[in-house]
């Protein structure tokens, strides 16, 4: 699962939660796979993430090295920013562990980077 995906994923669907973002991440086998820099998908991209949690979720995997905490002010024409974006939005992945609830500590597990995030029937 590609921390782009992550950055979507929300367990707001569960009975009683309000937010339930970010999801917390436990990963036990990240791997970083490379992809073909696309520079102009990663500055439309980056309006639709939540960049602060984006930078949570790259520290939690132990990738965060080099990435800046805030968007850069003209990010669409800063080559060196977009590259950075694009190695965390694209090339690092979570493979196996679990995205846990903030709210409820529910976990969902990750297994060969696809996020279980099928509820129980008593959770809905």
């Amino acid at each position: 699962m590609k921390l782009l995906t992550h950055n979507m994923l929300t367990s707001s669907i569960i009975k009683g939660v309000k937010k339930g973002y970010p999801l917390t991440i436990q990963a036990t086998k990240v791997e970083v796979k490379e992809v073909d820099f696309n520079p102009e998908f990663t500055a439309r991209m980056i309006p639709k993430v939540d960049w602060p949690a984006l930078c949570q979720a790259a520290q939690s995997v132990g990738h965060n090295e080099g990435l800046p905490t805030e968007v850069a002010e003209s990010y669409e024409s800063d080559e060196d920013f977009l590259k950075k974006a694009h190695r965390i939005l694209m090339e690092v992945e979570i493979v196996e562990g679990d995205l846990i609830c903030p709210e409820t500590g529910r976990k969902f597990p990750v297994n060969r980077g696809i996020p279980n995030m099928l509820l129980n029937e008593d959770e809905v």
